[in-house]
């Protein structure tokens, strides 16, 4: 199925840079003081550890809970994080973050990351979900994941079919890199070489030789060093450490896009056309997903942008068209419910 998102950029940020930069920089993420968060720490299958952090519903009865899975070296205060926690607020409904390995301001214990295509790791972060709220009387786990998130959940989708609904009612992605493979060529080059991968390899880096420094011989630490693009890095640190042969190898099997058609719960995928990230031509199509999957492919908002307003804008639209779209898919509260 396929739907227009019926966004459209401000005229005073033009071109998906700019509506990718400036509503990380600047935009307002919602109205009113930051959201609050109380941080849990989950012992991992491995004996890891994630740390989550929630904001608890605001209204009483089975509330909705709220599952948003951060982008690449992503948090909770990521400017997409705050809008959705904002959103969720609104709404009366419980939020929640779960970081990453090694996202959360502290390193992680196991000789790994995290990475594109870890359905593994969002199922049983899911599953866990699911169980802790539900025994504290809320009601259904909504699931969204923005950028890397987005295609580690849809990943997930792919690979539950139809017990995704044990765990969730419906899940979102929104500027997920649907094919890794292209998303990683367009980031390698030119402007997007010169800014996003040079600001995401400043803190993949240290955080990389951290992990050396816990265990030594982990990886070639001089290839490490000279790795100039997400490629390069994805090849002596991500894809090795995550059990696949190369970047290739993880690239091929993390993509989400030639598994699409196996999702069998209710799915949102995003993407704007003007993505600096992820080509146009990489998307797809209607005949390439289930009838599960609903696409919104509005032509402007760049990667994790979709700003409004005049300056300096703010970036509360996209949360509530897709918080929205996926409430719609929470059974209503009765009052005797809410009551309680």
């Amino acid at each position: 199925m396929n739907s227009a998102m019926g966004y459209m950029a401000p005229r005073w940020l033009p071109g998906g840079n700019l509506q990718t930069i400036w509503p990380a920089l600047y935009a307002r993420r919602f109205d009113g003081p930051a959201p609050s968060y109380r941080r849990e720490r989950w012992t991992a299958p491995d004996g890891d550890f994630i740390d989550v952090d929630f904001v608890d519903a605001a209204l009483p009865g089975p509330q909705p809970l709220l599952v948003l899975f951060h982008g690449l070296e992503g948090s909770s205060r990521s400017h997409y994080a705050e809008a959705f926690a904002a959103f969720a607020a609104e709404r009366g409904m419980a939020f929640a973050v779960p970081h990453f390995r090694g996202c959360s301001g502290e390193l992680n214990l196991a000789p790994r990351a995290y990475h594109s295509g870890d359905y593994e790791e969002i199922g049983w972060i899911l599953r866990r979900m699911h169980g802790q709220h539900v025994l504290r009387g809320g009601g259904p786990v909504l699931a969204a994941g923005v950028s890397l998130g987005g295609n580690a959940l849809l990943r997930w989708a792919c690979e539950a079919g139809d017990t995704a609904r044990a765990s969730v009612n419906a899940v979102a992605s929104v500027s997920a890199p649907l094919d890794l493979a292209a998303g990683g060529e367009a980031i390698g080059r030119g402007f997007n070489r010169l800014v996003y991968t040079r600001m995401f390899l400043a803190t993949m880096k240290p955080k990389a030789l951290a992990k050396l420094a816990q265990f030594p011989g982990l990886f070639d630490r001089e290839r490490l060093l000279a790795a100039r693009d997400l490629y390069a890095f994805d090849d002596v640190f991500t894809a090795p450490l995550h059990g696949f042969r190369n970047t290739d190898d993880y690239w091929a099997r993390g993509s989400s896009k030639p598994h699409l058609s196996a999702i069998r719960v209710p799915t949102l995928v995003v993407n704007a056309l003007n993505d600096p990230f992820i080509p146009a031509s990489s998307l797809p199509g209607p005949g390439e997903v289930g009838s599960h999957v609903t696409l919104w492919q509005p032509a402007h908002g760049g990667h994790v942008g979709f700003p409004l307003g005049l300056p300096p804008g703010h970036v509360r639209d996209m949360p509530a068209r897709v918080g929205g779209w996926l409430n719609q898919f929470a059974p209503p509260i009765s009052p005797r419910a809410r009551a309680k």
